[in-house]
Formats: C-alpha cells, sequence, structure tokens
C-alpha cells in the first residue's frame, strides 16, 4: 500500500517518464534523476511507456530503488520505453493520468522528450487543480488528497538526436546519433572511393539541419543541404561544379548531406532521390543513395551523452525536488558545458517558431533563430568545402606545425586551416616534425588535395614532437621563418606547445623573425589547457576508455571482482573524473584532490560491505599523477590483502590506446571550427599590420583569443593545468550518484 494513504508517513515522490521518440543517452537522465531524489529524500516512481503509462497506470507505474538504475548507462534507447500516447491528448486521459499520480503521492515529475512531449506536460500542469477538483467531484481521489497535492511541479530534460530545441547547445542524444552518421559516413568514403563513386547520405531534420551540416563538415562532404539555409537559385550547378572541381583536384569519392527536410529557396522538397538523378544526368556519376533512418537513433550512447545528460538528470532532480508551488516550469539544459535554465514553454515556443519560418520561408529569421554559432559553421563549411579561393585575401604565407603529444583531430584541424586558408586566398605551409622540422627546413606548400582524407584519420600526419624548443634554437627558428617569407604562424598542440610559444614570445624583440602574428590552437587529451574547456582531443580519449571499459564490466560481471582502471591526464584529472561518471564507476582518485591511506582504507570497508550485500562488480578509476607511492599495483595489492578473499582485484592500464583512434564527430567540428577561426584571427592580424600572439578561448561566450603573456596568471606551471577547472564542479554530482546513501 502506498504511503499516501497515511499522511503521517507520506514522503515527496517524483515521477520520470521518457516520451516521444527516443534517444541515446536517455538512460543517463533517468538513472541520474532516479539516484539524486533519492539521495535527497524523495520516493521516486519510474513511469513505464511515456505519458500513456500515466494514463494506463498499475504495472506501468513502478517505485525504483537505487540499484533499479544499475548498469544502464551504456544501453541505447530508454529502459523504461516510450510511446506516443493519443489518450493522453484528451481531457478524459489526463483526468486518468491525475488520478494514477495521486494514487502514489506524486505531484512532481521529470518529463525527457521533445516539444510535443514537453508542450503536452506543460498543458498537463497548468489543468492540474481542474484535474483534480474533477476526480474529488466524482469521489475519485479525497478531498485532503487533491489538497496535499494541489500544484503539479515539472522539469523538461530535451531528448532529442535533432537538437532542435532552443534554450541548450546540445539534445539528449544529438552527439550518439553524429556517431552513427559519421560511422556510416566513413565507411561509406571508402568504398566510394574504391570505384569513384558518389553517395548521397540521407539523414534526420525536418525542420533543423544540425545533424546534416555537423555531418557533412565532421565526415568531409562535398555538399550539404538543410532546411534552415535553402541552396539559392542556381544551386545544382553549384553543386556539379564542387564535385567536379573536387574530382580535379584528386578526390576519389564525393558524399552529398541531404537532411530529409531540405527544401529549395520557393519551398521546394528537395530529395535524396532528386540529388542522385541530378548527379548521374549531369555528371555521369554512378551514384548511390542511403538513408540511415532510425539506424541514428541507436546504438551505444556516446561518452558525452553519458555524463552530460548525467549532470542534466541531476539538475533536473533537484530541481522538482526543491521548487515550490508557484515556481515556473523549467527546460534543464547545457550553455558551455554548464546547466542551463530557461522558462520550459518559452522555450518550446521559440523552438516552434523556427519550424514556423522555415515552412514560411522566412530563411534568415530561421537562421537567426538557430544562433550565431550555427550561422558561423554553415559559412566553415563553404569555406572548406569549396575547392577554388573565393575571396581574394593579402595573399600571405601562413605556416601549420604541431608540438606537445599526439592528439586525435589534429590532422582535422590541418585539414580545415589549409582549405579555408586557400578559400580566403592564402599560401598554407605545413611544418613537418614540430619546431625541429622548422630549423631543418621540413617546409611545404599544401593545396586543398594534399589534405584529402585528413578530416577523419587519427594521428598528425605533418608529425609532432614533445620537445621544447631551447634558448639556443630560437636564432635558427626565426631564420627559418624568414627564409620561409612565413607572414603568420598557427601552433596546434598542447601544453608544451603552450609553453614552447610562450617562451618564445618572451625572446620577440631579440628576433625578427618572431614579429609575424602567432596563434595556438588546444590540441591534447589531456585537457590542461587555459581558456578552452574542452581541448580537441579529449572528447575522443573519452570515448576511448568508456568503450574500453564496457567491454572490461562485461568481462567482470561472471565474478566478484573490483577493477582499478588508470588514465591518462598527467597532472590534471579531467579524463578520470569525466571517465568516471561516463562508466558509472565508484570511485575515482583525482592528482587535484590526492589520496591517503587512511581514504584507500575507508574503500576497503565500502568495498568489502557492498560485496557483502550482492554486489558483483566495484570500478575505480585512477588518474596517472595521483600519487607517486600509491601506484596503480600498489593499490591492486593493497585492496586484495585487505578483502579476506571477498572479492578479486585486477589492474588495467589503458595507456596510449587514449590516444589512438579516429577522431569523433565532437572533436573533428570543434578541430574544425576553432581552425577556421584561427585563420580568420591571423588574416586580420596581417591585414591590420599587427603581430600579437595568442591562444584560442572563451571570450565573453564567444570564440575569442586570449593574450599569450597572461598564461602565467592562468596556469599553475608546476603542475601544467589552470587553477580555473570548470570540470571539478562535476565531482560532487559523480560522488552523490556512485555510492547509495546509508539510511
Amino acid at each position: 500500500m502506498s504511503s499516501e494513504n497515511d499522511p503521517s508517513t507520506a514522503r515527496t515522490a517524483v515521477a520520470v517518464l521518457t516520451s516521444g521518440g527516443d534517444a541515446q543517452g536517455m538512460n543517463a537522465v533517468v538513472r541520474a534523476v532516479v539516484r539524486t531524489a533519492i539521495g535527497a529524500g524523495a520516493d521516486v516512481y519510474a513511469v513505464y511507456e511515456g505519458l500513456q503509462g500515466l494514463v494506463d497506470g498499475g504495472d506501468r507505474i513502478v517505485q525504483f530503488d537505487w540499484g533499479s538504475v544499475g548498469s544502464i548507462l551504456h544501453r541505447g534507447g530508454t529502459v523504461i520505453g516510450t510511446a506516443r500516447s493519443t489518450d493522453f491528448r484528451g481531457r478524459e486521459g489526463r483526468l486518468k493520468a491525475a488520478r494514477n499520480m495521486i494514487e502514489h503521492g506524486i505531484d512532481r515529475m521529470v518529463v525527457i522528450g521533445g516539444d510535443g512531449s514537453l508542450t503536452g506536460t506543460d498543458l498537463f500542469r497548468s489543468e492540474w487543480p481542474g484535474l483534480l477538483a474533477e476526480l474529488v467531484e466524482r469521489g475519485e481521489i479525497t478531498a485532503e488528497q487533491s489538497a496535499r497535492h494541489g500544484h503539479l511541479i515539472i522539469a523538461g530534460v530535451v531528448g532529442s538526436i535533432d537538437n532542435d530545441m532552443v534554450g541548450t547547445d546540445m539534445t539528449v542524444g544529438a552527439d550518439s546519433a553524429l556517431h552513427r552518421i559519421l560511422e556510416a559516413i566513413d565507411a561509406l568514403s571508402s568504398t566510394a572511393a574504391s570505384h569513384q563513386r558518389s553517395f548521397v547520405v540521407e539523414v534526420m531534420g525536418r525542420h533543423c539541419g544540425y545533424l546534416a551540416l555537423m555531418s557533412a563538415i565532421a565526415g568531409g562532404a562535398d555538399y550539404a543541404l538543410i532546411p534552415e539555409y535553402p541552396p539559392g537559385e542556381g544551386w545544382e550547378d553549384e553543386m556539379c561544379d564542387r564535385l567536379r572541381a573536387g574530382r580535379a583536384a584528386g578526390r576519389r569519392d564525393s558524399i552529398v548531406v541531404v537532411a530529409e527536410g531540405a527544401r529549395d529557396r520557393a519551398g521546394n522538397p528537395i530529395s535524396s532521390q532528386d540529388v542522385q538523378n541530378l548527379l548521374q544526368d549531369r555528371l555521369g556519376e554512378d551514384t548511390r543513395v542511403t538513408i540511415l533512418g532510425h539506424v541514428q537513433r541507436g546504438g551505444t550512447p556516446s561518452a558525452y551523452d553519458r555524463w552530460m545528460p548525467t549532470v542534466v538528470g541531476h539538475a533536473a532532480a533537484l530541481e522538482v525536488v526543491n521548487a515550490g508551488p508557484d515556481h515556473e516550469p523549467q527546460l534543464i539544459g547545457v550553455r558551455n558545458n554548464r546547466v542551463h535554465r530557461s522558462p520550459l514553454m518559452a522555450a518550446v515556443k521559440a523552438t516552434k517558431e523556427i519550424s514556423r519560418l522555415v515552412d514560411a520561408g522566412e530563411y534568415e529569421a530561421a537562421m537567426a533563430g538557430r544562433g550565431a554559432s550555427f550561422s558561423e559553421m554553415v559559412r566553415v563549411f563553404r569555406g572548406i568545402a569549396r575547392v577554388a579561393p573565393t575571396q581574394t585575401g593579402s595573399g600571405s604565407r601562413i605556416a601549420i606545425l604541431h608540438a606537445g603529444g599526439l592528439a586525435p583531430g589534429m590532422n582535422t584541424a590541418v585539414r580545415a586551416a589549409v582549405r579555408f586558408g586557400i578559400s580566403n586566398g592564402h599560401t598554407m605551409l605545413g611544418v613537418r616534425g614540430s619546431f625541429q622540422g622548422l630549423i631543418d627546413g621540413q617546409v611545404e606548400e599544401l593545396t586543398w588535395g594534399d589534405v584529402e582524407g585528413w578530416v577523419g584519420i587519427g594521428g598528425a600526419e605533418l608529425g609532432t614532437s614533445r620537445a621544447m624548443p631551447s634558448v639556443e634554437d630560437y636564432y635558427a627558428i626565426s631564420r627559418a621563418l624568414e627564409n620561409h617569407e612565413i607572414d603568420a604562424l598557427l601552433v596546434i598542440g598542447g601544453h608544451r606547445a603552450y609553453e614552447s610559444t610562450y617562451r618564445m614570445l618572451q625572446e620577440r624583440d631579440r628576433y625578427p623573425g618572431f614579429r609575424i602574428p602567432v596563434i595556438c590552437l588546444p590540441a591534447t587529451i589531456d585537457n590542461n589547457l587555459p581558456g578552452w574547456e574542452v581541448s580537441i582531443g579529449a572528447d575522443t580519449a573519452l570515448c576511448e576508455i568508456t568503450s574500453a571499459v564496457d567491454r572490461l564490466k562485461q568481462s567482470a560481471m561472471a565474478a566478484r571482482r573490483c577493477f582499478v582502471v588508470e588514465v591518462m591526464g598527467r597532472y590534471c584529472g579531467y579524463l578520470a573524473l569525466v571517465g568516471a561518471m561516463s562508466v558509472g564507476a565508484e570511485r575515482v582518485y583525482l592528482h587535484e584532490q590526492g589520496v591517503t591511506l587512511a581514504d584507500l582504507s575507508a574503500d576497503v570497508d565500502e568495498m568489502t560491505a557492498s560485496f557483502a550485500g550482492g554486489r558483483r562488480f566495484h570500478l575505480a578509476i585512477r588518474n596517472e599523477a595521483v600519487s607517486e607511492g600509491y601506484t596503480t599495483d600498489f593499490m591492486c595489492q593493497l585492496f586484495t590483502e585487505e578483502s579476506g578473499g571477498a572479492f578479486d582485484v585486477r589492474p588495467m592500464v589503458l595507456g596510449h590506446l587514449q590516444q589512438g583512434g579516429n577522431p569523433t564527430p565532437f572533436d573533428r567540428v570543434q578541430a574544425t571550427r576553432l581552425a577556421a577561426y584561427c585563420v580568420d584571427w591571423l588574416s586580420g592580424q596581417i591585414d591590420a599590420g599587427k603581430r600579437e600572439w595568442g591562444f584560442v578561448g572563451l571570450v565573453d561566450g564567444k570564440v575569442g583569443t586570449v593574450p599569450l603573456k597572461t598564461m602565467p596568471d592562468l596556469v599553475d606551471m608546476r603542475f601544467n593545468r589552470p587553477f580555473d577547472q570548470w570540470w571539478m564542479a562535476l565531482q560532487p554530482i559523480m560522488g552523490a550518484l556512485a555510492v547509495e546513501p546509508k539510511g
């Protein structure tokens, strides 16, 4: 019997449901809502089959405990099911839903879904007092129950692969959908190149071109058709000319990405079949169509669609637990990797307005509604996709080199910089072998075709080196810059790249060759650079960690076992903490917090108790530099000795596989975006006769340039990490969801 029948024992009760189309990462939100609300002292009910489950009641409304959401982070879709409910659209259906909720004492709810589900839920909230009054009149609930639950408090989290909601940078599932699309495009590119074929790839997005645009950028496509930015008159000629020019430049395959809602300026639909027929008729090419369909919704969620939905779900649960009766419903999303709240219905209304603008042919207003960054990425794509220069710039010579450790996405950044630079009339130079290669004269012009195929391959085709140039090398570097008539320099790399460049800045007045503009682009899996929050390569490393640990957990479930997994990061714990959140680890060890023998002893006690209570697996993530004495092997030996045979303990050092692999969609898109920005900034410096040195950073919430001279004020040079590490605020969330509170 529900505690609702006994007012003296009634507790806050929260419902969580997923509604509408499914999206990878919904399970992470469900897990976070359940565990956060339980930790806050509430009862939590999962509603199976979405809003229809509220209407049906019975066994579709189930109280969850802490263990109910164990081992679901890695699963695609939604474990509690979803459905589009016709019954809920009628008042009678909503009456049934209200009655079923009151029976369980529920008057707070987190809904994970799209704008339709959120709109329906807000209508339900607004009708709630009237629904309860009618139920009292019918005799289906008591007046006391109605008074006790007089207001319905809701919060919304957007689960949609389209990334079409105003009020959040990313919707739950969009990043994983890009993974599915890029897997397909990468595979198609190899077979298309073998036969010199063209492929037309259709992706989802009826009114939003996010998936089409970003997959075209990340997949190295030649052309993209999106709803918000239809091509102008004569687009057929432009597309064919672009594909023809690409082949002339050495490209063996052609890819055109089409959003399902693509149209021309007159509003006429453009289908993938239309594009196929056009290419075959005008170019005489063997052209194939691949419609990805629902595969975009399926599969394992990416690392991002585990840790970020966890953060959002945690915030949503606290929102409904702590909100008062007059609190305006909020959409819980993200802005610049932080939780962002916005009025729910204002966000839904703005989202629907963009769809209306698209249908009405008001494309400029639709693009404005998507935001400045979306418009910027359209411009960037047009710049990197064209073969011939489209602007007559200064004709300057811009050199690119890598420095520091390898990071997936370095090749993507070089490709984007070369093509965007050529598009703006520059001569682009590649330096092989880092600073030493510059000294040795390993400098060559890079053409549009030279970087073909670099968008999605790991490694660094130009080579890189951790060796930092000494003061004795500065004269040779200066002479090399002068001899090759280099007008500007783009340095792509990690902390050693930044530190090397900073040291050179201190000597700039002594060396004429240094009197040019220089900018550093952040690329390191360690994510330990100032200014920018997620450096190129870090997302790929997180996905490698997540994939490896997923397989590890499968192998360990058959035995009572603890694994201590060591990850990279040097003195920065980003990979350890965010990786731990992505795989659902119970414990994380960070250099920023340190570890003591007392900590390890307490951890042994916790593990022993949890295994005695039925746990089969315990996972700890250890930053490689957390302690010189308490190594991974030491921890494993200590845990083994102290366990008394209650469980096995095994180490796993992931090592350099974290630097390997092809870059993720996130790293490809960000590398392209930042490389284009760097070329724009260097062009502006050259045209203005300036010679500033800086690094890419967030300035007033936008991509900007931070003066390199400020680096010592921003970085702890002893541990090579920023003083302000935004992600450390995630640690309490990880801790709150990892271990069930006692009592």
